[in-house]
């Protein structure tokens, strides 16, 4: 809004308004799904700090600017004025620079996001200064240092993507498998515990010993087949 403000009162400065109108539109945005996203009390911060900065701040500039200052000083004020916010949008990522050398992890830090810093900060610098307009030009600098040594960090911290890959030669159907089979065991292992505690005449015996055969020998079918499998499949 700022910079809106400085466009249009500096002559020919056509380009800052085009700018700032995409940006500012783009920033409504931000705001309104930061809104549509946030619990009850981010809300409750973020109203009062747009009321206080945006409102009463911007409103406070304007008055001082247009009705206070002199015309010939005004758009003079007006830029150190945009100046020192340009600063403090340039400084504002000391805090994610802060948490990144302390964490030694760059995901808090996208490298996109510090790659266009850059590059945005050295287009308007020269813009600036092909315009002799330093309130333009200078606080690029400071963009331009802060965004190259954001890209430092992150090459310096970023860590490997994690992925999850399945193990050579294991897929889901063995991994269902050994599922079944370790069932299958565990509920041998129950029956023969209940028949050390269990008395069992002999037919019933009979019976137990022919079903842990069964179980055993299905055991043995599953891992001639998953064999079979991997032998094929290699």
């Amino acid at each position: 809004m700022l910079w809106m403000y400085y466009a249009m009162i500096k002559k020919d400065a056509m380009m800052l308004i085009t700018i700032n109108s995409f940006a500012f539109v783009v920033q409504i945005v931000y705001i309104s799904l930061f809104f549509f996203y946030a619990p009850k009390k981010e809300k409750t911060l973020t109203v009062k700090f747009v009321l206080f900065v945006d409102v009463l701040g911007f409103g406070a500039i304007f008055v001082l600017t247009y009705f206070i200052i002199h015309a010939n000083k005004r758009v003079q004020v007006l830029g150190y004025i945009c100046m020192v916010f340009a600063l403090s949008v340039f400084v504002a990522p000391l805090g994610i620079i802060r948490k990144v050398i302390k964490t030694k992890s760059a995901e808090f830090m996208p490298f996109g996001l510090s790659f266009f810093l850059t590059l945005s900060a050295v287009m308007w610098f020269f813009y600036g200064l092909l315009l002799k307009d330093m309130n333009i030009a200078l606080p690029n600098v400071l963009g331009f240092i802060f965004g190259v040594l954001q890209m430092i960090l992150f090459l310096i911290y970023k860590k490997p993507g994690t992925k999850v890959l399945e193990p050579p030669g294991i897929k889901l159907q063995d991994i269902s498998e050994h599922v079944v089979d370790v069932v299958r065991l565990s509920t041998m292992v129950c029956n023969s515990q209940m028949r050390t505690l269990v008395p069992q005449d002999s037919a019933d015996m009979e019976a137990t010993i022919d079903i842990d055969e069964k179980i055993k020998g299905d055991i043995e079918k599953n891992k001639d087949e998953k064999e079979v499998f991997l032998i094929s499949k290699n």
